[in-house]
């Protein structure tokens, strides 16, 4: 009952024209079949093979550019880095040389000082020969030690 109500009320929204006799509906047949469609259709439309090639190429080589442009960025920013770094080791290595000869200046300072002392030690009648005397067996004393 339901569904016969809801398609009565569907029907009756809609406006429709009904056919009311058999000849209507005869009239309407033939002009249909009268009717005749032309349909044409362009066949000459091919696919382009060499546009599509030649965008996808200049798809690709855009790609290979933006690649390259920042693979050569990425480059120069480590290459400058590297500089950078290669100039702080040369400082740091011209630094440590300048301590390097400072030190042998030192060590060559206290060369002399020793050799001095040896000549001295050496001229001295002073210095007696086992420097504890009280002490047995003693060894020598020797200023290299």
């Amino acid at each position: 009952m339901q569904v016969h109500t809801h398609k009565q009320a569907n029907t009756s929204s809609f406006s429709f024209p009904m056919w009311t006799s058999s000849q209507e509906l005869a009239q309407l047949h033939a002009q249909i079949s009268e009717t005749s469609v032309v349909l044409s259709m362009d066949n000459n439309r091919k696919l382009d093979l060499d546009s599509i090639i030649s965008e996808v190429k200049a798809q690709y080589e855009d790609i290979a550019n933006r690649s390259r442009a920042e693979a050569e960025s990425w480059y120069q920013i480590k290459y400058e880095e590297l500089q950078r770094s290669a100039g702080q080791h040369g400082e740091d290595l011209r630094s440590t040389r300048m301590e390097i000869s400072e030190l042998n200046r030192v060590i060559q300072r206290l060369r002399s000082e020793i050799e001095n002392v040896k000549k001295q030690v050496g001229l001295s009648n002073h210095w007696p020969s086992h420097p504890f005397p009280c002490l047995s067996p003693c060894r020598e004393f020797s200023p290299d030690e």
